[in-house]
């Protein structure tokens, strides 16, 4: 009977061990002891398993190669998904971050088109507004018809800060004087020859008080709603 060496073949069953340790047994002429076994369990996963006979060879050959087979098999699809969870997850912070992006630059682009509608509408307000010059001089106005030419002259979105302070200042009369102080007109100028820088025709123009007025503002306070905040925290300006 023919016999081969088989080195390094790791027996994958009980049952393979069992008859390995049989035929050894056989081979040497008797029972194989206890020890015997334990030596043979041994030796089939260091090094050297005994002389098979030529009839066992395909089935202790087949055993280790599909333990092997398992093995590599198992080794593939673990590193696969971890290939595939490592992916995922590059993949999910790749779109967080485009997320993110989107949302930073749609709110960029909000505040831009705030900015711009809202500058547009200065413009628009600015372009309508009307110079003192325009207006025919008149020998005596209303209340109503100051108010309707500061309307024409001061920007609508500054115009009611503007009304707040000659509220209060004059309620309205351009020939509001102060007899103590000497301030005059709608805004209460002090003097009240200061607004000559504006027209010669101060003192019976409302028109050009609110002229002089605006750009006093506008000098002093950067516009009349700074005019006004200031005013309120200390009643005057």
């Amino acid at each position: 009977m023919s016999r081969i060496s088989v080195r390094g073949f790791a027996v994958a069953s009980a049952t393979a061990v069992t008859t390995v340790g049989a035929v050894v047994g056989v081979a040497a002429g008797g029972t194989p002891a206890a020890d015997d076994n334990n030596f043979e369990a041994a030796a089939a996963d260091t090094t050297l398993l005994a002389d098979i006979p030529a009839g066992q060879q395909a089935q202790v050959q087949t055993a280790s190669l599909t333990q092997q087979a398992d093995a590599q098999a198992s080794a593939a699809d673990a590193a696969a998904k971890k290939s595939a969870e490592e992916s995922a997850r590059i993949q999910a912070a790749k779109d967080a971050k485009s997320k993110k992006q989107a949302a930073e630059d749609r709110i960029e682009a909000e505040r831009l088109a705030e900015k711009k509608k809202k500058e547009e509408a200065e413009r628009a307000s600015r372009s309508s507004v009307r110079d003192a010059s325009s207006f025919a001089a008149q020998g005596s106005y209303t209340v109503a018809q100051v108010q309707a030419m500061a309307r024409q002259m001061v920007p609508a979105d500054q115009f009611q800060c503007f009304s707040n302070i000659v509220n209060h200042e004059s309620t309205w009369n351009y020939r509001a004087t102060n007899p103590s102080s000497g301030a005059y007109g709608l805004m209460q100028a002090l003097p009240g020859h200061k607004m000559a820088s504006a027209g010669a025709d101060w003192q019976t123009n409302p028109a050009t008080q609110i002229k002089w007025g605006l750009s006093y503002m506008d000098s002093r306070y950067g516009s009349p709603c700074g005019a006004w905040s200031f005013w309120q925290a200390n009643n005057w300006y």
